[in-house]
């Protein structure tokens, strides 16, 4: 009885926190609403630098597989290809996702999200907030 109601518990706590997280994401400018390609990189270099951080690499590697996975925008390789331009640091105190306008030479984010943990292994919950702020934007 014990471990059901502490799984309950945990349950809510998650759906708790998802809606908190939810209602946390900051909107995302309407500029960005036809764009299909991105790049993703971090603030010290693409993942193929050999000075990378290899927090910052991984953290690379698991925002390009989840916007795969999720389907509206395809991955690219080469930062004059992309639409958008997605910059992360994955660091254990905190991680940070900034998006920024792909065809412009601007240093200005667009938009950016920052969480302890947002990038992690088991899940992303940064790039979630990404794919609902540009499902606002796109609809």
């Amino acid at each position: 009885m014990k471990k059901q109601i502490s799984a309950v518990l945990l349950l809510c706590l998650a759906f708790a926190s998802s809606a908190m997280a939810a209602k946390d994401t900051p909107a995302m400018p309407g500029i960005l609403a036809n764009s299909r390609y991105v790049y993703v990189t971090s603030y010290d270099g693409d993942q193929f630098n050999t000075r990378l951080l290899p927090d910052d690499r991984a953290a690379i590697s698991r925002v390009q597989d989840a916007l795969q996975k999720w389907g509206k925008l395809t991955v690219v390789y080469r930062p004059e290809d992309a639409d958008i331009v997605i910059a992360v640091e994955s660091r254990p105190s905190e991680d940070v996702m900034a998006v920024y306008d792909g065809r412009s030479s601007s240093q200005t984010y667009l938009w950016r999200v920052m969480g302890r943990g947002g990038l992690q292994k088991s899940e992303t919950p940064l790039v979630t907030q990404f794919e609902r702020a540009f499902e606002k934007i796109a609809n």
